[in-house]
């Protein structure tokens, strides 16, 4: 069923009141790829009743307003994406469309959303119940996760307090939250306070005993060596089961930042993607037109969370965690017969994987019993040996998938990690195999990002010499194959440590060695919570503190595309 966005369908439920009401950037997609629909329906599950209100009008009360107010508490997310990058270029040019709104054009979701909605919430408060307390605001979803504490603001170029002051909201559950989301609920219910729980921020007047302090946000605004140092803390911190109490003076109050929530069991993570799903938009939205997402969405399987990767330019660390965790394939594989009973299926599953397909299945043994390594990445510069790739339980689950009837192709199209495949020395070739055999679209994705070591090393991403050897494994098993197959890359131009000559010599490999013009490029983003965003707006490495070239000119971010895009220009003077 969809969760009601009507007082019609709350009716019709029987329902008198809403205990929860999840207010959202995007669309309503009732979809498991869909935060606000994966967090509602766990709500639902536990026996609260839940509405949804998707891109409210934030001029007037009319959206806001329809389902009246809720028992418990207020949801608000700004949607799938942060809603500045939803809105804007990495140029700082308004977006034309939106793939997460009716009919596509971008005029639904208002820039730093999390905090229009909270302010839209307490004025249409403030007039129902005037000089009584309003239910609390809970901010979630990675525009609030991100911003939890004191970050770099691309768009405002400028250091910016903690998205909770900003929004006058009372709470962030930060972080992959289901399993908090049900326990603050549970706190509203019982008349508890919900102050002590994991993965959570409030603000408070007091520093909690045996927190860490980090530098305070007047500091670290202008001082950008304390920034660096607020953000080694911050990230070194988001591991459950390592991860201490964080807190940061803002003037006269705290944000404070309790442990990260522990980590989803695999049957707890089988059961919420064994919740009742439509894989749809709802009709009330439906009729003001579709949405793009769901082409992708409708028909794909995510398989795991978390990432080992840590990419500079990437935040999956920080909001799904360094840790991988992974379904069972017995929950997979029923969510896989679910789709060959919706009445759209075609019998293609158009991706079966998570951030990286292929790190389904193994972790790190160490990891899991003592958390994440402080110092010390798994794939970077080299992967750890500790880590032990193994590609057969992805392997084993793609072959049951595509044994299914109904199902006639099974893409992975969410892309691989090549340097993990050619570590695996035991089935990396045969993994590969299958891959180009049965799971290739004509075209694969991988993400080199660059070719330059000086760039590379600031990304956190593996050299040339292994994208190279893959290509070599892809183009031969796929001649073997008597498929005409070819990989997609995707680039990166003007990340942080990246000259128009970094470009040039970019062009000349991706020319010589790999006989491409790219395409997937895109000019780098600053976005909150990276480290890529902190050497973007410090200009230093963050490791060494030792400067490092950082384009901030428009025209030549553009340029540096150009180079690999086009026929190079001459260089700007």
């Amino acid at each position: 069923m969809f969760l009601p966005t009507t007082p019609e369908e709350v009716k019709h439920l029987g329902w008198d009141a809403l205990d929860i009401i999840l207010v959202t950037g995007d669309s309503y997609i009732d979809s498991p790829f869909i935060g606000t629909a994966v967090i509602g329906k766990v709500l639902l599950n536990a026996g609260y009743r839940v509405g949804v209100i998707a891109q409210p009008d934030s001029k007037t009360d009319a959206d806001i307003s329809r389902l009246g107010e809720p028992r418990l508490f207020w949801g608000v997310t700004a949607g799938s994406i942060d809603s500045m990058v939803a809105n804007y270029t990495a140029l700082k040019k308004p977006r034309r469309s939106d793939d997460y709104t009716p009919g596509g054009e971008n005029t639904r979701r208002p820039d730093r959303a999390t905090i229009v909605y909270s302010n839209l919430i307490r004025r249409f408060s403030k007039r129902l119940h005037p000089g009584q307390p309003a239910r609390p605001i809970i901010l979630g979803g990675i525009e609030a996760s991100l911003r939890r504490v004191a970050h770099y603001d691309f768009w405002d170029n400028a250091v910016r307090r903690s998205v909770l002051f900003d929004a006058k909201a009372d709470y962030i559950l930060y972080g992959m939250a289901e399993k908090a989301t049900l326990e603050f609920a549970a706190a509203l219910r019982d008349g508890q306070d919900p102050r002590q729980l994991r993965g959570l921020c409030y603000i408070s007047r007091e520093q909690p005993a045996g927190f860490l302090e980090l530098p305070s946000f007047e500091t670290v605004s202008t001082d950008k060596l304390a920034f660096i140092d607020m953000f080694h803390t911050f990230y070194k911190n988001n591991d459950p089961i390592t991860g201490h109490g964080l807190c940061q003076r803002h003037a006269d109050r705290f944000l404070v930042q309790n442990p990260p929530a522990p980590w989803q069991t695999q049957s707890e993570l089988d059961a919420v993607y064994a919740l009742d799903f439509e894989r749809s938009q709802h009709p009330y939205y439906e009729a003001q037109g579709q949405v793009k997402a769901l082409e992708t969405i409708r028909f794909s399987i995510s398989t795991h969370r978390g990432c080992y990767g840590e990419c500079s330019f990437c935040a999956i660390a920080v909001h799904e965690g360094r840790t991988v965790r992974w379904r069972s394939p017995q929950s997979i594989l029923a969510e896989a017969r679910t789709l060959t009973n919706h009445p759209e299926f075609k019998g293609y599953i158009l991706d079966v994987g998570g951030p990286t397909a292929n790190m389904y299945g193994f972790e790190c043994d160490k990891k899991l019993r003592n958390g994440a390594c402080p110092a010390k990445s798994c794939l970077f510069p080299g992967i750890c040996p500790l880590l032990e790739v193994d590609h057969r339980p992805h392997m084993e689950l793609l072959r049951q998938l595509r044994q299914l009837k109904g199902v006639k192709k099974v893409f992975v199209a969410s892309g691989l990690r090549y340097d993990m495949l050619l570590a695996d020395a035991l089935c990396g070739e045969t993994y590969l195999r299958e891959i180009v055999e049965h799971h290739v679209s004509g075209q694969l994705k991988i993400a080199p990002e660059h070719t330059e070591k000086n760039v590379l090393d600031l990304m956190g991403k593996p050299g040339p010499d292994s994208l190279l050897q893959f290509k070599e494994k892809f183009d031969r098993l796929s001649r073997l194959a008597g498929k005409p197959q070819f990989l997609t890359y995707y680039m990166i131009a003007a990340h942080p440590g990246c000259s128009a000559q970094d470009m040039v010599r970019l062009k000349r490999f991706t020319t010589e060695k790999l006989h491409v013009s790219p395409e997937q490029v895109q000019i780098f983003t600053p976005t909150p919570s990276t480290y890529a965003s902190l050497m973007y707006y410090t200009e230093l490495d963050p490791f060494t503190r030792r400067p490092i070239f950082v384009e901030k000119d428009p025209r030549r971010k553009e340029h540096q595309k150009d180079i690999l895009t086009r026929k190079p220009a001459a260089e700007f003077s």
